[in-house]
């Protein structure tokens, strides 16, 4: 299975993502993506920034454990996981999972999956600017029972 990590401070594009994709993954039935974005508010404050911190080394090893569970689970034909650190206003881009294999379910579900465990299992920080003042994300409780509707089977995180 094609795949990569990347962790930037650049933006990432979905045209380059889809053409690598393809270029590296054969002629997939479908490909999935999953961008997430810097919301304008959060806990009914409205956000000017987020920061994201992350462990070097670390990190890109959790996400390539959890890319080997979700090619143990379904026959993939490649993935991408790009995630920004660094300063972000509002509206940009966070996250990119994207994912290729034969038939759409696939793709949908691995591409979900991805996403449920790196919220709650790559070490990222997030420092959040409120009206308020600084603070720290932490995963939301609904990021974690996410992960038991995956039934991972003893994946090691």
């Amino acid at each position: 299975m094609y795949r990569r990590i990347s962790i930037q401070s650049a933006d990432f594009s979905l045209d380059q993502t889809l053409d690598r994709l393809k270029q590296h993954s054969g002629s997939p039935g479908g490909v999935c993506f999953f961008v997430g974005t810097v919301r304008d508010t959060n806990l009914d404050e409205q956000v000017s920034g987020l920061f994201l911190e992350h462990y070097p080394g670390m990190t890109e090893a959790q996400l390539a454990r959890i890319l080997d569970a979700a090619e143990q689970r379904w026959p993939l034909a490649g993935a991408e996981v790009v995630h920004r650190i660094g300063a972000l206003q509002p509206g940009d881009n966070i996250v990119l999972v994207a994912v290729a294999a034969a038939h759409r379910g696939e793709a949908f579900q691995a591409c979900e999956m991805i996403m449920d465990y790196l919220k709650t299992q790559a070490t990222f920080w997030k420092k959040e600017q409120a009206a308020s003042g600084d603070r720290w994300l932490d995963a939301r409780i609904s990021d974690q029972t996410k992960l038991t509707d995956w039934d991972a089977g003893g994946v090691d995180f």
